[in-house]
């Protein structure tokens, strides 16, 4: 079953705010990273890398969660439970939109060549948050 974001989650997303993402790691236990995060009004978008840690634990187990605090008043958040998918197209100009976002630099100053980068969408199954 999905839940949709609302209008008040859908603003929080598109703000430079941080995200703590929770996957499932190896040996079962929580794994917890920051992110960027973004969303196109109905997913939770974010970006990694193959390879990485929340990467392999996404390909292991697919289901998430996101928690994303209004940095200046922390009573304004939205917690997403969801499973993740992958997408390989565009997600080198995913990654530049949101060190242009967080950074205000037009192109991540961070990349690897080595490394392969990959949007992950994060499909809503459950929401909770207060506006």
């Amino acid at each position: 079953m999905t839940a949709q974001l609302t209008p008040d989650d859908v603003a929080l997303l598109k703000e430079p705010q941080i995200a703590a993402l929770a996957t499932v790691g190896k040996d079962g236990t929580p794994h917890i990273t920051p992110v960027w995060i973004d969303t196109d009004g109905e997913v939770v978008l974010l970006n990694t890398a193959k390879g990485r840690v929340k990467h392999k634990n996404l390909v292991r187990h697919p289901k998430v969660a996101v928690l994303v605090v209004d940095k200046d008043q922390p009573f304004r958040w939205v917690a997403v439970r969801g499973t993740a998918e992958f997408v390989e197209e565009g997600a080198d100009e995913q990654i530049d939109a949101l060190a242009k976002k967080y950074l205000g630099a037009d192109s991540y100053p961070f990349r690897d060549p080595a490394e392969q980068r990959i949007t992950v969408r994060v499909t809503p199954e459950h929401r909770a948050g207060m506006p």
